[in-house]
């Protein structure tokens, strides 16, 4: 498996790890129970945290065998749980390769439609990139993640457009999610040069998104006819020009009842496409049901993002989502949102080809680049569209 390669290294502890040591006997910090309040101060140890500039790998790398309370879930989303039962279902899986002839590109075109308004998720195979690309994508950020810190703290900063980070939401969410995050921005407006991204995942990166931006181009395409209109309608409308990587990492975490690798949430995007590994985690909502998303070896997972919601005028659907936190690990994915035109200001709204009397517009129109300012205020599980509805 590509993730057995995937080694932890020790490092120095730092100062906040230090710190912690200090106050875990009389704060709890340490402890995993979710009630246990004395003399702990969120504000204080968030600050803490988020100074360190090591993540939740920094954790790990000194030895945390708790889960520190910062990361503990309420007691209500806990018990939530329990009435959230997984059903024994699995998303659509869709083979890209038969698109080349008409009988099979309709096969492929319903079978999307049916995913798309029913799920808002589904994998694809056959999409045209090579396995290896895959794999050495998946090596090349594990391998920049078990740097040691002190190769990441330079681009913990959120300016960057390449950047990493743990939890972009630390201060406005109810409990901090387990994991990082190496991100990076590839606007039109801004051309982002090999050289910027991190050596360690450099070659990897660039080619995988050479490829990762063909098949987008693919998608916007099947989804175009998806919504009945014209195949090039919704390229022409430069839903995927801008787009970022996130790239993921889930340490294994040794009390994973307590926290997530990442919260519910939906993607403030047109498209995503996924690749992970094979640990598996993800989980869709369907249903009212938490449903996993089991990884295909080679496969690649694709979701409806809130914008492409919005201007399909919810014909498409963007579902919930999240990532469950594991005692195996590390855990990789890498996620490429296609985000549209974020500069210069492009509104989008309501496909007025979609909008007839017996269907009025159910959106205002919209900037990308307000979609974000308010999307990166909140909490990441506050990623609804009320904002912009009618």
């Amino acid at each position: 498996m590509v993730f057995k390669s995937c080694g932890l290294q020790l490092i120095d502890p730092h100062l906040f790890f230090s710190w912690m040591e200090q106050k875990m006997d009389v704060s709890g910090f340490n402890e995993s129970s979710a009630g246990m309040e004395v003399n702990y101060n969120r504000k204080e140890e968030l600050k803490a945290f988020d100074d360190s500039k090591a993540g939740v790998k920094g954790l790990i790398d000194v030895g945390v065998t708790k889960v520190p309370e910062l990361f503990v879930r309420s007691p209500d989303e806990l018990a939530e749980e329990f009435n959230s039962c997984k059903a024994n279902l699995q998303v659509p899986v869709i083979d890209l390769g038969a698109i080349g002839g008409n009988d099979g590109r309709e096969k492929v075109v319903n079978e999307i439609r049916i995913a798309s308004e029913e799920w808002g998720f589904f994998q694809v195979v056959n999409h045209g990139i090579p396995l290896n690309v895959l794999d050495k994508m998946i090596n090349g950020i594990c391998m920049f993640h078990n740097q040691d810190s002190e190769k990441k703290k330079p681009l913990y900063d959120r300016k960057k457009k390449v950047r990493f980070e743990s939890n972009y939401d630390l201060y406005n969410s109810k409990s901090a999610s387990w994991g990082g995050t190496l991100t990076i921005y590839v606007l039109a407006s801004d051309q982002l040069g090999p050289d910027e991204i991190p050596p360690a995942c450099r070659a990897t990166t660039v080619e995988y998104m050479k490829h990762v931006r063909n098949l987008g181009n693919t998608l916007f395409k099947l989804l175009s006819e998806v919504l009945g209109l014209n195949r090039d309608h919704l390229n022409a409308l430069e839903c995927g020009r801008d787009h970022g990587f996130l790239c993921h990492y889930y340490p294994a975490c040794p009390e994973p009842n307590l926290t997530l690798g990442i919260g519910k949430h939906l993607d403030p995007t047109f498209l995503t496409v996924l690749l992970q590994d094979q640990l598996g985690g993800l989980q869709v909502m369907h249903k009212n049901q938490w449903v996993d998303v089991q990884p295909i070896s080679g496969g690649l997972v694709v979701n409806i993002g809130v914008l492409l919601q919005m201007i399909s005028n919810d014909k498409l659907k963007s579902v919930d989502h999240r990532v469950l936190a594991s005692l195996a690990g590390p855990r990789i994915s890498v996620a490429c949102f296609f985000v549209g035109v974020v500069w210069p200001l492009k509104p989008y709204g309501p496909m007025e080809e979609l909008i007839s009397a017996e269907n009025p517009p159910l959106y205002k129109d919209f900037l990308v680049s307000d979609y974000f300012a308010k999307f990166f205020s909140r909490a990441l599980d506050k990623s609804r569209v009320d904002d912009y509805k009618i």
